[in-house]
């Protein structure tokens, strides 16, 4: 099928090369790509934005530029991935500022409670669709360790083998026991400090091994030199999974 991929491929038109920069230059995330890196994250946005239909809800409106950097930075995740990565869903919807969505859950006495949830980005299960703030969504790619579009393009990595666990399908020659060991010890010591200061990590990465997969890849992704410096083991895990270094990265363009 990698026929199939490579004429699709070239019927794909890319994005203009004006609109292509003016979107970099908003993401200081991606300071720091080769030119073939951003050659290839070209590509892949321009297929993303192919692929995928945005839908807009509560009075959202449609904006290119918005498109544009939910594209560049879903297609970071996947840089060195396989490009179809996101093939089996194909809906983005778009809030213009954060949502409300309705919970039900029932405690261990059997009491049903019901909820409403502010989010500013939600991933849905299988074909299901990816939800964002597009308020949010503008405000990631700065280099300030948040990062709703990573986090939830992250989620739906993890979801590929299922359920999201926090532990994604990883590549041949990645050890799933080493990759266990360092996630769960790093994990139980982010909880046992969440929210008193130990730490610079947003303190939802608590909430469970899914979400601390989906925020510390925010994190290594926005802040690289913190994820390296807290936790090292889940940096170069990070780095064998997504296949880049950011830390080297962003290092080097500082002292270009």
């Amino acid at each position: 099928m990698r026929w199939l991929s490579r004429w699709f491929r070239s019927r794909t038109p890319l994005i203009p090369v004006a609109e292509f920069d003016a979107a970099l230059a908003r993401l200081p995330i991606l300071d720091g790509l080769s030119a073939n890196e951003l050659a290839r994250l070209r590509t892949i946005a321009s297929l993303f934005l192919h692929t995928k239909r945005f839908t807009l809800a509560g009075g959202a409106e449609e904006h290119r530029g918005t498109q544009l950097a939910i594209a560049l930075q879903a297609s970071l995740l996947i840089l060195n991935l396989d490009e179809q990565s996101y093939r089996s869903w194909r809906e983005i919807v778009l809030y213009p500022n954060a949502f409300l969505r309705p919970r039900t859950d029932t405690d261990a006495a059997g009491v049903v409670h019901h909820r409403r949830d502010i989010l500013s980005g939600e991933s849905w299960r299988h074909t299901g669709p990816l939800v964002l703030s597009i308020t949010d969504a503008l405000a990631s790619g700065q280099g300030n360790g948040n990062n709703v579009v990573l986090h939830e393009f992250a989620h739906k990595l993890d979801m590929l083998n299922g359920h999201a666990d926090g532990f994604p399908p990883l590549h041949r020659g990645m050890d799933s026991r080493l990759w266990a060991r360092d996630f769960n010890a790093a994990y139980a010591d982010f909880c046992g400090h969440a929210g008193d200061g130990h730490s610079r990590i947003n303190p939802y990465a608590a909430t469970s091994p899914a979400e601390f997969f989906a925020v510390l890849t925010e994190v290594f992704f926005e802040t690289p030199h913190v994820l390296n410096m807290e936790y090292p083991a889940i940096y170069r895990q990070l780095q064998q999974f997504y296949r880049q270094h950011p830390l080297a990265r962003l290092e080097s363009h500082e002292y270009a």
